[in-house]
């Protein structure tokens, strides 16, 4: 059975499956080996470093084996501060345009207007009434679970209240903690239209973080995240209250963890954090990840990973299918 539905429809691509806006991570090769595997990729602008924009747009162009659509996804609250990197954005005439982490609603009437879809991503039922009172035409449900910044919530409870509240005004796509086709079957049984993946495409050939990173990802178990302010005070951005950032626990937080107002006055542990993220050493510097790499033992394709996702949701769901119309049966 083929995965179709409102949000394959609205982003003109085969299978639900959308990979993450992650922040630098996500470039033109990543975003370009997801859609051509049927998914939608996202570039990851995050705070938009206009060089590495302009850098991954004109890869992009040069794709010209890409025929299907792609976005690209900005940290609101940076994009606020420079808003000019919007229109370089629309230039380039994404499907979509996904927001974090802030208020859209100064952007999403120009994204409209150029023929693009509006993303929100939410951490709270509020949070996505108030993004599709805004104009969202897809609104992602993230967990707490996933990597990088966001709340406590789970994405088992929070993707049904948000489905529930804003009922089928549009599609609602999970995030945090999917790696594989039971987290897209899943996502489906819990209302939701499809899966967004970050960490599960962050372990995958075309991925731009560095091998070492990866491995860790493959090698981590399932307690080995931490969600904190620890890798936000060691880079002088800490961001607002309620948000923490979950990323692979190592020496660096192990040291600091509880001690972070101590952490805030040592310029001396924040230049070698700087210097750690500079040369990939990881025990210092972060691997941004989050639960799922419990699930990740390979780093494959990006086409590989679509494709087994696609294959073991589509048995799933065809087996839960079977298994309710023999129910229904019985009880007739």
């Amino acid at each position: 059975m083929a995965i179709s539905n409102s949000l394959t429809r609205l982003l003109g691509v085969e299978h639900p499956i959308v990979l993450a806006a992650m922040d630098l991570v996500a470039d033109a090769r990543l975003a370009v080996a997801v859609s051509q595997a049927g998914g939608f990729g996202f570039l990851g602008a995050g705070y938009g470093d206009a060089v590495w924009l302009e850098r991954e747009l004109a890869n992009l162009g040069q794709a010209a084996q890409l025929q299907q659509p792609f976005g690209i996804g900005f940290i609101t609250w940076s994009l606020a501060r420079q808003p000019c990197l919007l229109d370089r954005v629309l230039a380039a005439k994404p499907r979509a345009v996904w927001f974090s982490f802030g208020d859209p609603e100064p952007f999403v009437r120009r994204v409209k207007d150029a023929g693009a879809l509006a993303v929100c991503q939410v951490h709270t039922v509020g949070m996505a009434l108030d993004a599709v009172a805004k104009g969202a035409d897809i609104i992602v449900a993230q967990g707490g679970e996933a990597g990088g910044h966001g709340i406590s919530q789970g994405s088992f409870t929070l993707v049904p209240a948000v489905v529930d509240a804003i009922g089928d005004k549009v599609p609602v796509v999970l995030a945090g903690g999917a790696a594989d086709g039971r987290a897209l079957a899943a996502s489906i049984m819990l209302g939701a239209q499809g899966v967004v993946m970050g960490t599960r495409f962050y372990a995958s050939v075309e991925a731009a973080g560095r091998d070492t990173a990866k491995q860790r990802i493959v090698t981590a178990s399932g307690d080995e995240t931490v969600r904190s302010i620890v890798f936000d005070i060691s880079r002088n951005n800490v961001w607002p209250h309620p948000f923490t950032g979950r990323c692979l626990a190592n020496t660096h937080t192990q040291r600091w963890l509880g001690r972070e107002l101590e952490l805030m006055r040592r310029e001396d542990v924040i230049a070698e954090f700087a210097r750690a993220r500079e040369t990939g050493d990881f025990d210092t510097a972060p691997v941004i990840a989050g639960e799922a790499v419990a699930l990740i033992q390979d780093i494959p394709s990006a086409k590989d990973i679509v494709r087994r996702t696609v294959t073991q949701a589509e048995r799933l769901l065809a087996g839960a299918s079977e298994w309710i119309t023999t129910e229904r049966t019985a009880a007739a």
